[in-house]
């Protein structure tokens, strides 16, 4: 049982791996299921016994990327920095991340909506502990009264600057760089004021809503 354990776990990174390369010589477009089973060296059957379908195989991919970005973000944020600063960085690190794959963007996007909408997904708990260590090495510190939210509101600004990136035509997409550049400062300054109760009730509203839809 082990070894055919082992066999199927060999024969569905093979299948990713094929995936990969195709993905990245001829785009996620133009690239097909037969395709894919070819390069790996199975049979189509087979690749679709391990993947429904390319989406499914792109979803591996954004898992991957996910995981990159919490290694690389994780670092860059020293105690002391400010809270902006954190943003831009986490921001900034995801685009450096999934750059090179903008051609999956629409395919990333379905993959996002529907792993992550799952309170138990474990690689939402992931993405919110990142946030999290952003707020609680900010300095100064949020307002109290935020810091048990603020992970998740900044988790989707996240997901609204990638949905923005997939949709960016822009050169080099640059319109994206500069929604971060603007935003950042914004958004943390929204933190700040939230100790004045009209801003707070702002907020308020917000978690109210993600709760509602969650």
């Amino acid at each position: 049982m082990a070894m055919q354990t082992a066999k199927g776990a060999g024969t569905r990174q093979s299948v990713l791996n094929a995936s990969l390369r195709l993905f990245a010589k001829d785009g996620f477009q133009k690239t097909t299921m037969r395709a894919i089973a070819a390069e790996s060296g199975h049979s189509l059957g087979n690749a679709y016994y391990y993947f429904g379908s390319k989406e499914e195989l792109a979803g591996e991919l954004y898992r991957n990327l996910r995981q990159e970005h919490r290694t690389r973000a994780w670092p860059k944020l020293a105690a002391g920095n400010n809270l902006e600063t954190h943003i831009r960085t986490i921001l900034n690190t995801v685009l450096d991340v999934l750059e090179p794959f903008h051609d999956f963007g629409p395919a990333f996007i379905r993959a996002g909506l529907t792993g992550t909408e799952d309170p138990q997904d474990p690689d939402r708990g992931r993405d919110l502990a990142l946030w999290r260590q952003a707020v609680e090495t900010a300095r100064p510190q949020p307002p109290l009264s935020m810091r048990q939210d603020l992970p998740e509101l900044l988790w989707l600004l996240e997901r609204g600057v990638v949905l923005f990136w997939a949709h960016d035509p822009s050169p080099g997409h640059r319109r994206s760089r500069r929604l971060i550049t603007n935003a950042s400062p914004v958004v943390a300054r929204l933190v700040v004021l939230s100790r004045l109760p009209v801003v707070r009730t702002i907020f308020d509203d917000l978690i109210g809503l993600v709760r509602a839809t969650a």
